[in-house]
């Protein structure tokens, strides 16, 4: 039944000990007005870590919204009972694995990417079995919630819950292209992605704006292709998402991923398929984009966090909102108010592109309201685009398939089919490396 519209909503963070949490839950306490949240609830089956993140929180919570029940837990039931959403975050193996992702690829030349290529298909296998738990826990304490999933890689999670659990309350959702789109409204000298009107089509992770409009339906893309043909995503407005020198890089990559097609503006992760090569070349197979996010982002966050609890008190250190969760937040006031607003998700394509698999995850515009999503149609693809989303939908089935099937043929024929592999014995030697490192984490191969 659809969710209606309520004093409060409750909502569980599955994956509490992220260093994406607080700015998630600032920004639940920040929309309060527009989606009035009473309940927020923290979950994480890491009982340490969630604990510095949390006591944080909490701290923070009781200074600014004493009226918001706040708490956390490792225990399902407390954590799934009597909710209306919960926004899935979850990183199965964390950062150590997340490691070898990227560094067992790099030995054999071939890129080491969290979401893409062998790296990703190693994580999207140990990502399927925890989102599935943390759904079925939903629907067992809380039926009628809603799952807003952007756990990673997002295609594989997708289609593993379209084969696997069909009938799930679950979205799953990226940030990605509305970092992407925030960047050009910036371009165009407009405020953020909710001032644009968009025609996207591909694979998460893997697509194409074919049209970017204002409101008022002025055709903004002349003004994006010349800034694509100067900088890609780079410049103006692109270092209010990511402040890496790795992120900077990705940006300007994005003018050659354009050249390919100046027709279309791509999402920047395609540069990883498209110049598997260059990216490789640039990257130091000792300190990878997970070195960066531990020196970084990861210090920084819970040495914060820590500071906050050791103090007592959330004053003076700056807390901010995520700005990209206010996206979750529309979300989710879109199913519980039936707003009917616009968003980018991956879902069954079922001929929102015309001339591609019905069954394919793919990442459309949606319309949404209570009782969930409509596709907007968006035709039909060129063959270029075409031809590589065909290639990249049957790694990530094929990847799905090897997960229930315990299929080792089957996920050495996902990774050699990756673009980012040069060829099938390269595939073998990186699939076999990658096998010992899952073994706690993935299905035995047969």
């Amino acid at each position: 039944m659809p969710l209606m519209a309520k004093q409060s909503y409750a909502v569980t963070i599955a994956g509490g000990g992220s260093t994406y949490t607080p700015g998630v839950v600032l920004m639940l306490l920040q929309e309060r007005e527009r989606f009035p949240v009473g309940r927020i609830m923290l979950y994480d089956n890491d009982a340490k870590r969630q604990e510095t993140i949390a006591a944080a929180c909490a701290i923070y919570v009781r200074e600014n919204a004493p009226d918001v029940t706040f708490g956390y837990t490792t225990d399902p039931e407390v954590a799934f009972t009597g909710i209306d959403f919960v926004l899935a975050q979850i990183r199965v193996g964390k950062y150590a694995m997340r490691d070898r992702d990227e560094k067992i690829p790099l030995k054999y030349g071939v890129l080491g990417q969290e979401t893409c290529g062998p790296g990703g298909i190693a994580y999207g296998l140990r990502s399927i079995g925890g989102v599935l738990e943390v759904l079925d826990y939903m629907e067992k304490y809380s039926p009628d919630a809603w799952m807003l999933n952007y756990s990673n890689p997002a295609a594989i999670v997708a289609e593993a819950t379209r084969r696997l659990r069909p009938h799930s309350r679950i979205i799953n959702i990226c940030d990605m292209p509305i970092a992407l789109m925030d960047v050009m409204a910036t371009m165009c000298g407009l405020h953020d992605h909710h001032d644009l009107v968009v025609g996207y089509y591909g694979l998460n992770h893997f697509g194409w704006w074919w049209k970017i409009e204002d409101v008022q339906g002025r055709d903004l893309m002349p003004t994006i292709r010349t800034h694509m043909a100067q900088n890609g995503f780079a410049g103006e407005g692109s270092d209010m998402a990511f402040v890496d020198d790795s992120w900077l890089q990705t940006f300007k990559k994005a003018k050659d991923v354009w050249a390919l097609d100046p027709d279309t503006i791509p999402n920047t992760y395609l540069k990883y398929y498209l110049y598997p090569d260059d990216v490789v070349r640039h990257t130091d197979p000792m300190h990878t984009r997970t070195d960066e996010v531990r020196e970084g982002r990861e210090r920084s966050v819970f040495g914060t966090a820590r500071q906050i609890v050791e103090k007592g008190t959330a004053e003076g250190f700056g807390l901010k909102a995520d700005a990209h969760s206010e996206y979750i937040v529309d979300l989710a006031r879109a199913l519980a108010e039936n707003t009917r607003e616009r968003f980018m998700l991956i879902v069954p394509n079922e001929g929102a592109v015309e001339n591609f698999d019905r069954t394919a995850m793919v990442e459309v515009p949606c319309v949404v309201g209570s009782t969930g999503y409509e596709r907007v149609c968006q035709g039909t693809v060129p063959q270029f685009q075409k031809g590589m989303m065909e290639q990249q939908v049957s790694v990530e089935k094929l990847a799905v398939s090897a997960w229930i099937d315990h299929s080792y043929q089957e996920l050495w024929q996902a990774m050699t089919l990756s673009k980012t592999v040069p060829s099938a014995s390269v595939a073998k030697r990186v699939l076999d490396d990658l096998v010992e490192a899952n073994k706690e984490f993935w299905p035995e191969l047969r």
